[in-house]
């Protein structure tokens, strides 16, 4: 008896019996490939299939960058509307100096967060990468061993911040109320970062097997949490800017433990294994520190602008840190789309899609273009609501205004860097997204913003826009000439394509290869 034909290795052709010679031979008709007689008809050969948890290698580019895109930006958006209801409630305070403590407690927060998405796009890119090449096992051991490595630093790194407080406000020009409130919140928050980098990194494994719906319910969850603690802790305990802080490490615990949860469920979570959690580590790390070393880029730019701001008095501030959470949720879509392209890419790059590759830095491009544009013609239509909710009079006011009417359209060139930046970090690259996110906190922020001081806090904000268009037209070229050097010679999934140039020391060229003579896990 004839076992049945399997999709990785197709049966030989059968034949039916030769007729009699008295009668002319005749093919059987076929009905779906089978003969009235019953003996099968064999077909093409079917492609193999996608290694687990690979969904991005088929399909369409633009439709897979747009739904894990619009996924995460649910959960995304979610979380900075929490962020923005925060400022609303600490608004209806009437006190100035509270207003402005969430803007110097936001940029040192910045800083912090900055670290943890730089590790979770080092787990994220080493583990989608072991996904598109068909090693799960291997995948496995390595997200449960980065997720201690990168708690243990998030709880150091929390701790530091803490012990230095005092200094850090005082340099981003902090004083009186504004200072000792901001100090409050970030001593609560401080030690319960660890939380903050599980929840993140749950996201993004979650991501890299292709499973949206429930990254996007882990921060819809969180987000949950801090809406409902929130006007209890700030109003009915009174306890302001604090309970703010106590809201955030319940929303952060709720994240953590429903991402956990949900990557166990995927088989991505196991027990560490301990002798071999340094070199887990250690690959992991090739990425993560240079991405961490170029999202750090960003807070380091933002701080000089908030002392630039905090020379024109509290009010300053607290435009800057109105528009600063107003940001992330007018373009919620494109913060998430750089995060949920990245595996798209590795995945393409892992199975040696070349051409798929270059389509998704196309696709969301476009995307990003037609999000911003949109949300453009939005904001000016909503100015005047905005500048009410917050009760913004003065300068807040004209600060709001100005980003409404003039600033929002740049995003598209900051959108354009972060999208490039998604592209390096994921093909080979890292130390370009370093070098490009660095020039536009230096060279395209403290001579843009000192030139813009002549004109007060508005010469400040448009400044800081002008930086991100001419760094964002320059990484963009970069990244498409960067794809469009990938060569991929006989790349099948489980191989490794080549990655041209000075690719040696970048971690993604070796991510496909055997890690200390140990096969078998996937990323």
């Amino acid at each position: 008896m004839t076992a049945a034909p399997t999709l990785h290795d197709p049966a030989p052709p059968q034949h039916a019996p030769a007729p009699p010679r008295s009668a002319p031979a005749r093919p059987a008709p076929a009905i779906h490939g089978t003969p009235i007689h019953g003996t099968p008809i064999p077909g093409p050969p079917a492609s193999p299939r996608p290694p687990q948890g690979a969904r991005f290698l088929t399909g369409s580019i633009t439709r897979h960058v747009a739904v894990m895109s619009a996924t995460g930006a649910v959960g995304l958006v979610a979380v900075f509307v929490v962020d923005l209801l925060n400022l609303f409630y600490i608004s209806l305070l009437g006190d100035p100096g509270l207003t402005a403590a969430v803007g110097f407690t936001g940029a040192v927060g910045y800083f912090q967060i900055s670290v943890a998405i730089g590790m979770t796009i080092g787990l994220g890119a080493v583990v989608s990468r072991r996904i598109g090449a068909g090693r799960h096992d291997e995948a496995r051991r390595i997200a449960s061993a980065s997720l201690v490595v990168m708690a243990a630093a998030m709880l150091a790194l929390g701790l530091a911040t803490v012990a230095g407080l005092g200094p850090i406000l005082d340099a981003l020009g902090a004083h009186g109320e504004a200072h000792r409130q901001a100090w409050r919140y970030l001593a609560i928050a401080g030690p319960f970062l660890p939380l903050v980098v599980l929840g993140m990194a749950c996201s993004a494994l979650l991501r890299s097997v292709g499973d949206a719906r429930r990254s996007m319910t882990i921060a819809l969850a969180g987000a949950g949490v801090a809406a409902v603690l929130d006007p209890v802790l700030i109003f009915a305990l009174h306890l302001g800017l604090a309970g703010a802080a106590v809201s955030a490490v319940a929303s952060r615990a709720a994240m953590a433990a429903l991402g956990l949860r949900a990557v166990r469920r995927h088989g991505l979570l196991q027990r560490p294994d301990w002798p071999g959690v340094a070199a887990d580590a250690r690959e992991v790390a090739r990425v993560a520190t240079p991405a961490t070393l170029t999202n750090l880029a960003t807070p380091v730019g933002s701080a000089y602008t908030t002392h630039a701001m905090a020379g024109f008095g509290l009010a300053a501030v607290a435009g800057q840190a109105t528009v600063d959470r107003i940001v992330p949720v007018a373009f919620g879509f494109v913060f998430a789309l750089t995060g949920a392209v990245g595996p798209i890419l590795s995945q393409n790059l892992g199975a040696g899609q070349l051409a798929r590759v270059r389509q998704t830095l196309r696709s969301s491009l476009a995307l990003v273009a037609g999000c911003v544009l949109g949300m453009w013609v939005l904001l000016v239509l909503l100015q005047g609501p905005l500048v009410a909710l917050f009760s913004a009079t003065g300068t807040q006011a004209e600060l709001i205004r100005l980003f409404c009417r003039w600033t929002a359209p740049g995003f598209v060139f900051v959108g354009a860097l972060f999208v490039a930046n998604a592209a390096f970090n994921n093909l080979g690259r890292p130390v370009l997204a370093t070098a490009f996110n660095w020039g536009r906190a230096t060279l395209g922020t403290i001579p843009f913003v000192t030139l813009g001081l002549r004109y007060g806090p508005a010469g400040v904000l448009l400044g800081q826009a002008a930086g991100g268009v001419v760094f964002g037209l320059l990484a963009l070229a970069a990244a498409f000439a960067v794809t469009g050097r990938l060569r991929a010679p006989g790349a099948t999934p489980g191989n490794s394509p080549t990655v041209p140039g000075s690719t040696a020391k970048a971690a993604l060229a070796e991510m496909a290869q055997p890690v200390d003579g140990r096969q078998g896990k996937q990323g």
